[in-house]
Protein backbone atom coordinates (compact mmCIF):
# COMPACT_ATOMS: atom_id res chain seq x y z
CA UNK A 1 0.00 0.00 0.00
CA UNK A 2 1.09 3.58 -0.68
CA UNK A 3 1.07 5.92 2.34
CA UNK A 4 0.19 9.60 1.93
CA UNK A 5 2.01 11.93 4.37
CA UNK A 6 -0.29 13.90 4.10
CA UNK A 7 -3.05 15.66 2.15
CA UNK A 8 -4.56 16.73 5.48
CA UNK A 9 -1.62 18.49 7.10
CA UNK A 10 2.06 19.31 6.59
CA UNK A 11 3.75 16.51 8.52
CA UNK A 12 7.28 17.14 7.13
CA UNK A 13 7.21 20.81 8.21
CA UNK A 14 5.52 20.53 11.62
CA UNK A 15 5.51 16.91 12.79
CA UNK A 16 8.74 15.32 11.58
CA UNK A 17 9.80 13.97 15.02
CA UNK A 18 6.41 12.27 15.32
CA UNK A 19 6.76 10.68 11.88
CA UNK A 20 10.26 9.32 12.60
CA UNK A 21 8.98 7.84 15.87
CA UNK A 22 6.13 6.17 14.00
CA UNK A 23 8.55 4.73 11.46
CA UNK A 24 10.80 3.33 14.19
CA UNK A 25 7.86 1.83 16.09
CA UNK A 26 6.52 0.35 12.85
CA UNK A 27 2.93 1.56 13.04
CA UNK A 28 0.69 4.63 13.27
CA UNK A 29 -2.81 5.29 14.63
CA UNK A 30 -5.20 7.42 12.57
CA UNK A 31 -8.62 8.75 13.58
CA UNK A 32 -11.31 8.48 10.96
CA UNK A 33 -12.25 12.01 9.83
CA UNK A 34 -15.99 11.25 9.90
CA UNK A 35 -16.18 9.09 13.04
CA UNK A 36 -13.40 10.18 15.40
CA UNK A 37 -14.01 7.33 17.81
CA UNK A 38 -12.86 4.88 15.16
CA UNK A 39 -9.06 4.65 15.18
CA UNK A 40 -7.19 2.53 12.66
CA UNK A 41 -3.82 0.95 13.34
CA UNK A 42 -1.66 0.99 10.20
CA UNK A 43 1.55 -1.00 9.91
CA UNK A 44 4.50 0.89 8.40
CA UNK A 45 6.90 -2.00 7.75
CA UNK A 46 8.79 -1.95 4.42
CA UNK A 47 7.33 -5.32 3.45
CA UNK A 48 3.79 -3.88 3.21
CA UNK A 49 4.45 -0.19 2.49
CA UNK A 50 5.08 0.26 -1.24
CA UNK A 51 6.12 3.86 -0.74
CA UNK A 52 5.50 7.24 0.85
CA UNK A 53 4.30 10.44 -0.79
CA UNK A 54 5.25 13.47 1.31
CA UNK A 55 3.23 16.66 0.81
CA UNK A 56 4.89 19.79 2.16
CA UNK A 57 5.71 23.46 1.87
CA UNK A 58 8.89 23.03 3.88
CA UNK A 59 10.86 19.76 4.07
CA UNK A 60 13.81 21.30 5.91
CA UNK A 61 13.02 19.61 9.27
CA UNK A 62 13.18 16.21 7.55
CA UNK A 63 16.49 16.65 5.78
CA UNK A 64 18.82 15.49 8.58
CA UNK A 65 16.96 12.17 8.92
CA UNK A 66 16.33 11.12 5.31
CA UNK A 67 18.57 8.10 5.83
CA UNK A 68 15.76 6.59 7.93
CA UNK A 69 13.84 6.11 4.65
CA UNK A 70 16.50 4.01 2.95
CA UNK A 71 14.31 0.89 2.96
CA UNK A 72 11.37 2.68 1.29
CA UNK A 73 10.46 4.18 -2.07
CA UNK A 74 9.32 7.78 -1.65
CA UNK A 75 9.06 11.19 -3.23
CA UNK A 76 7.94 14.71 -2.32
CA UNK A 77 5.09 16.87 -3.58
CA UNK A 78 6.58 20.29 -2.75
CA UNK A 79 4.27 23.33 -2.91
CA UNK A 80 6.10 26.55 -3.69
CA UNK A 81 4.00 29.50 -4.82
CA UNK A 82 4.50 33.20 -5.49
CA UNK A 83 2.12 34.36 -2.74
CA UNK A 84 3.15 36.57 0.14
CA UNK A 85 2.43 36.48 3.87
CA UNK A 86 -1.07 37.89 3.27
CA UNK A 87 -1.95 34.48 1.78
CA UNK A 88 0.57 32.15 3.47
CA UNK A 89 1.22 33.81 6.86
CA UNK A 90 3.02 30.90 8.51
CA UNK A 91 5.33 29.96 5.67
CA UNK A 92 9.06 30.78 6.00
CA UNK A 93 10.91 33.01 3.54
CA UNK A 94 10.97 31.48 0.10
CA UNK A 95 14.25 33.12 -0.83
CA UNK A 96 16.08 32.35 2.40
CA UNK A 97 14.56 29.00 3.38
CA UNK A 98 12.20 27.26 0.96
CA UNK A 99 14.05 27.56 -2.34
CA UNK A 100 17.36 26.44 -0.74
CA UNK A 101 15.49 23.56 0.97
CA UNK A 102 14.01 22.50 -2.39
CA UNK A 103 17.46 22.51 -3.95
CA UNK A 104 19.07 20.62 -1.08
CA UNK A 105 16.31 18.00 -1.03
CA UNK A 106 16.85 17.44 -4.76
CA UNK A 107 20.60 17.07 -4.27
CA UNK A 108 19.92 14.42 -1.63
CA UNK A 109 17.30 12.29 -3.39
CA UNK A 110 17.33 13.33 -7.06
CA UNK A 111 15.20 15.74 -9.14
CA UNK A 112 12.75 13.07 -10.29
CA UNK A 113 11.64 12.65 -6.66
CA UNK A 114 10.99 16.35 -5.94
CA UNK A 115 7.85 17.52 -7.72
CA UNK A 116 7.14 21.25 -7.75
CA UNK A 117 3.52 22.22 -7.07
CA UNK A 118 2.38 25.69 -8.12
CA UNK A 119 -1.07 25.61 -6.60
CA UNK A 120 -3.68 26.74 -5.98
CA UNK A 121 -3.76 29.57 -8.52
CA UNK A 122 -6.27 32.39 -8.04
CA UNK A 123 -6.57 36.01 -9.18
CA UNK A 124 -6.99 39.19 -7.13
CA UNK A 125 -6.12 42.85 -7.51
CA UNK A 126 -2.60 42.00 -6.30
CA UNK A 127 -2.16 38.50 -7.73
CA UNK A 128 -2.89 39.22 -11.37
CA UNK A 129 -2.08 37.17 -14.46
CA UNK A 130 1.01 39.30 -15.01
CA UNK A 131 2.09 38.75 -11.40
CA UNK A 132 1.82 34.98 -11.72
CA UNK A 133 3.73 34.92 -15.00
CA UNK A 134 6.53 37.08 -13.64
CA UNK A 135 7.10 35.25 -10.38
CA UNK A 136 6.50 31.80 -11.83
CA UNK A 137 9.31 32.53 -14.28
CA UNK A 138 11.60 33.53 -11.41
CA UNK A 139 10.80 30.36 -9.48
CA UNK A 140 11.17 28.16 -12.55
CA UNK A 141 14.64 29.52 -13.24
CA UNK A 142 15.76 28.59 -9.72
CA UNK A 143 13.98 25.25 -9.43
CA UNK A 144 14.31 23.78 -12.94
CA UNK A 145 17.74 22.17 -12.35
CA UNK A 146 16.29 20.43 -9.29
CA UNK A 147 13.03 18.94 -10.58
CA UNK A 148 11.52 17.35 -13.67
CA UNK A 149 7.91 18.50 -13.50
CA UNK A 150 5.55 21.15 -12.20
CA UNK A 151 1.97 20.55 -11.06
CA UNK A 152 -0.59 23.29 -11.67
CA UNK A 153 -4.07 23.62 -10.21
CA UNK A 154 -6.61 26.39 -9.83
CA UNK A 155 -8.33 27.32 -6.59
CA UNK A 156 -11.33 25.20 -5.60
CA UNK A 157 -13.62 27.46 -3.64
CA UNK A 158 -14.65 25.34 -0.64
CA UNK A 159 -17.14 26.90 1.84
CA UNK A 160 -14.63 26.67 4.69
CA UNK A 161 -12.18 29.02 2.97
CA UNK A 162 -14.72 31.78 2.22
CA UNK A 163 -13.96 33.78 5.37
CA UNK A 164 -10.12 33.63 5.28
CA UNK A 165 -10.12 34.38 1.53
CA UNK A 166 -12.63 37.25 1.70
CA UNK A 167 -10.06 39.90 2.61
CA UNK A 168 -7.98 39.08 -0.46
CA UNK A 169 -10.56 40.40 -2.91
CA UNK A 170 -10.72 37.46 -5.30
CA UNK A 171 -11.54 38.20 -8.91
CA UNK A 172 -13.51 35.98 -11.29
CA UNK A 173 -11.38 33.42 -13.08
CA UNK A 174 -13.25 32.17 -16.15
CA UNK A 175 -12.05 29.17 -18.14
CA UNK A 176 -10.73 31.30 -21.00
CA UNK A 177 -8.50 33.22 -18.60
CA UNK A 178 -7.30 30.00 -16.97
CA UNK A 179 -6.35 28.72 -20.40
CA UNK A 180 -4.43 31.87 -21.22
CA UNK A 181 -2.48 31.78 -17.97
CA UNK A 182 -1.83 28.04 -18.27
CA UNK A 183 -0.49 28.56 -21.78
CA UNK A 184 1.96 31.21 -20.52
CA UNK A 185 3.15 29.09 -17.59
CA UNK A 186 3.55 26.01 -19.77
CA UNK A 187 5.74 27.99 -22.17
CA UNK A 188 7.99 28.94 -19.26
CA UNK A 189 8.19 25.29 -18.22
CA UNK A 190 9.16 24.21 -21.73
CA UNK A 191 11.88 26.85 -21.84
CA UNK A 192 13.36 25.31 -18.69
CA UNK A 193 12.89 21.68 -19.70
CA UNK A 194 10.03 21.03 -17.26
CA UNK A 195 6.89 18.99 -17.88
CA UNK A 196 3.69 20.67 -16.62
CA UNK A 197 0.76 18.65 -15.31
CA UNK A 198 -2.54 19.53 -13.67
CA UNK A 199 -3.92 18.24 -10.37
CA UNK A 200 -7.58 17.11 -10.38
CA UNK A 201 -8.51 19.65 -13.08
CA UNK A 202 -11.40 18.90 -15.42
CA UNK A 203 -10.10 21.60 -17.77
CA UNK A 204 -8.32 19.98 -20.72
CA UNK A 205 -5.07 21.84 -21.41
CA UNK A 206 -3.45 19.27 -23.68
CA UNK A 207 -3.14 21.80 -26.51
CA UNK A 208 -0.53 23.61 -24.39
CA UNK A 209 1.39 20.44 -23.64
CA UNK A 210 -0.13 20.11 -20.16
CA UNK A 211 -1.25 16.62 -19.18
CA UNK A 212 -3.55 15.43 -16.40
CA UNK A 213 -1.24 14.48 -13.54
CA UNK A 214 -1.34 11.85 -10.81
CA UNK A 215 0.01 13.11 -7.51
CA UNK A 216 -0.02 9.59 -6.05
CA UNK A 217 1.77 8.30 -9.11
CA UNK A 218 1.70 4.56 -9.78
CA UNK A 219 4.14 4.90 -12.69
CA UNK A 220 6.72 6.79 -10.67
CA UNK A 221 6.57 4.23 -7.88
CA UNK A 222 7.02 1.42 -10.38
CA UNK A 223 10.15 3.16 -11.64
CA UNK A 224 11.49 3.59 -8.12
CA UNK A 225 10.66 0.04 -7.07
CA UNK A 226 11.57 -1.52 -10.43
CA UNK A 227 8.42 -3.60 -10.04
CA UNK A 228 4.85 -3.30 -11.33
CA UNK A 229 2.19 -2.24 -8.81
CA UNK A 230 -1.23 -3.86 -8.86
CA UNK A 231 -2.99 -0.78 -7.52
CA UNK A 232 -6.28 0.83 -8.55
CA UNK A 233 -7.26 4.46 -8.98
CA UNK A 234 -8.36 6.03 -5.69
CA UNK A 235 -12.17 6.04 -5.85
CA UNK A 236 -12.40 8.31 -2.79
CA UNK A 237 -10.92 11.32 -4.61
CA UNK A 238 -12.63 13.77 -6.97
CA UNK A 239 -13.64 12.45 -10.41
CA UNK A 240 -10.88 14.39 -12.18
CA UNK A 241 -8.20 13.01 -9.83
CA UNK A 242 -6.01 10.28 -11.32
CA UNK A 243 -4.22 9.33 -8.10
CA UNK A 244 -3.56 5.73 -7.17
CA UNK A 245 -5.13 4.31 -4.05
CA UNK A 246 -3.37 5.27 -0.83
CA UNK A 247 -3.85 5.59 2.93
CA UNK A 248 -3.45 9.04 4.50
CA UNK A 249 -1.95 9.17 8.00
CA UNK A 250 -2.54 12.87 8.67
CA UNK A 251 -5.29 14.70 10.56
CA UNK A 252 -7.38 17.71 9.63
CA UNK A 253 -7.14 20.94 11.65
CA UNK A 254 -3.49 20.33 12.59
CA UNK A 255 -1.50 22.34 10.00
CA UNK A 256 0.21 25.41 11.45
CA UNK A 257 0.90 27.16 8.14
CA UNK A 258 -2.30 29.20 8.22
CA UNK A 259 -2.65 29.39 4.42
CA UNK A 260 -5.85 31.25 3.54
CA UNK A 261 -6.77 28.84 0.75
CA UNK A 262 -6.40 25.62 2.75
CA UNK A 263 -9.38 23.25 2.58
CA UNK A 264 -8.08 21.18 5.51
CA UNK A 265 -8.71 23.88 8.11
CA UNK A 266 -6.29 25.84 10.24
CA UNK A 267 -4.56 24.41 13.27
CA UNK A 268 -6.82 23.69 16.22
CA UNK A 269 -5.03 25.10 19.27
CA UNK A 270 -6.19 22.23 21.45
CA UNK A 271 -4.86 19.63 19.00
CA UNK A 272 -1.53 21.47 18.78
CA UNK A 273 -1.35 21.71 22.56
CA UNK A 274 -1.88 18.01 23.13
CA UNK A 275 0.39 16.84 20.32
CA UNK A 276 3.01 14.43 21.65
CA UNK A 277 5.76 13.23 19.27
CA UNK A 278 5.82 9.94 21.16
CA UNK A 279 2.09 9.25 20.75
CA UNK A 280 0.92 6.87 18.00
CA UNK A 281 -1.76 9.49 17.16
CA UNK A 282 -0.86 12.80 15.55
CA UNK A 283 -3.23 14.63 17.89
CA UNK A 284 -3.39 13.48 21.49
CA UNK A 285 -3.86 9.93 22.74
CA UNK A 286 -6.25 7.01 22.51
CA UNK A 287 -9.32 7.63 24.70
CA UNK A 288 -11.30 5.02 26.68
CA UNK A 289 -14.27 5.38 24.32
CA UNK A 290 -12.16 4.87 21.16
CA UNK A 291 -12.43 1.73 19.07
CA UNK A 292 -8.99 0.77 17.78
CA UNK A 293 -8.87 -1.74 14.94
CA UNK A 294 -6.13 -3.13 12.71
CA UNK A 295 -6.42 -1.94 9.13
CA UNK A 296 -5.43 -4.82 6.90
CA UNK A 297 -2.93 -3.68 4.31
CA UNK A 298 -0.70 -5.62 1.96
CA UNK A 299 1.93 -4.75 -0.60
CA UNK A 300 0.66 -4.15 -4.14
CA UNK A 301 4.02 -5.11 -5.66
CA UNK A 302 4.00 -7.73 -8.41
CA UNK A 303 6.88 -10.24 -8.37
CA UNK A 304 7.55 -9.37 -12.01
CA UNK A 305 10.50 -7.04 -12.51
CA UNK A 306 10.31 -3.89 -14.62
CA UNK A 307 12.66 -4.08 -17.61
CA UNK A 308 14.96 -1.10 -18.08
CA UNK A 309 15.72 -0.01 -21.62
Amino acid sequence: MIISVSRRTDIPAYYSPWFWNRLRDGYVLVRQPVNERRVSRIVLHPDVVDGFVFWTKNPAPMLPMLGELEAYAYYFQYTLTAYGRDVEPGIPSKRECLIPAFQELSRRIGPERVIWRYDPVFLSSKYTEAYHVRYFAELAAQLAPYTRRCVLSFLDYYPQISRPMAALGLKPFPAAQKRRLACALAAICRAHGLQMETCAEELDLAEYGISHGRCIDKTLFEQLLKQPLLVKRDANQRPACGCAESIDIGAYRTCRGGCRYCYAGGANREVSRIHDPASPLLGGYVRPEDEVYDRHITSCRSPQMVLEF
